[in-house]
């Protein structure tokens, strides 16, 4: 990486911060299956833990009225887990209200979000942003600044064991046209952001087997 833009980094504020940057390694490489690669940590301290798309600051998953206030508010992680109800054939695709999911029983399913990124964790999901930092510059410079140590990292597990990249989002988008990297499988698709994402039927098929949201027996 270039040594400018690290000392520029050694004496800035930025998330998650020195102590959570490199959290998603907690993952063991040889227990890597997938690297699902989001774009930059969460712009509040309380939600960027050093995972992608893990909202720290969000617990319960659900609520008397549906999914839980904070899940709610979050628009990708709401997309996320209306696409998991939706695979799992506990919703309707022209009925995803919170009506809709309120009704549903949930004792059989996972009840926070820890829980759910600890499952995706024991699938052997490496939870990685293309930028692992959020700074007061764009987030396309950051990535751009980390983009030849997240090819190091893909192209070290790639020649060590079979994996397939999970590429959501646009900066993500990057990372499909390495050549480097042509050899790898992966499912690609728009950012959870997107509504479109929910009906996705590649990624839901993708998670279809899974059985994320079941609590295990």
């Amino acid at each position: 990486m270039d040594s400018a833009y690290l000392s520029h980094l050694a004496q800035t504020t930025w998330l998650p911060g020195p102590d959570a940057i490199f959290k998603a390694f907690s993952l063991p490489r040889e227990q890597t299956r997938y690297v699902l690669l989001g774009e930059s940590p969460y712009p509040r301290a309380a939600s960027a833990n050093g995972y992608a798309f893990w909202d720290g600051a969000v617990g319960e998953l659900w609520s008397p009225q549906g999914l839980a206030k904070a899940v709610n508010r979050a628009t990708s992680l709401r997309n996320i887990l209306k696409m998991l109800l939706l695979t799992d054939g506990l919703l309707q695709a022209d009925n995803l209200s919170q009506s809709a999911i309120a009704a549903l029983p949930k004792t059989k399913l996972i009840q926070t979000l820890p829980a759910l990124f600890e499952r995706l964790l024991q699938h052997g999901f490496l939870l990685l942003n293309a930028s692992l930092v959020l700074s007061e510059r764009p987030v396309k410079h950051d990535a751009k600044a980390w983009l030849p140590f997240i090819l190091h990292v893909l192209r070290r597990l790639a020649a060590e064991q079979a994996m397939t990249l999970i590429l959501w989002g646009n900066i993500a988008h990057v990372i499909d046209k390495e050549p480097a990297l042509a050899h790898i499988p992966r499912q690609v698709a728009e950012h959870p952001y997107n509504i479109s994402f929910i009906h996705n039927a590649d990624v839901q098929d993708f998670f279809r087997p899974m059985r994320l949201l079941a609590v295990s027996t």
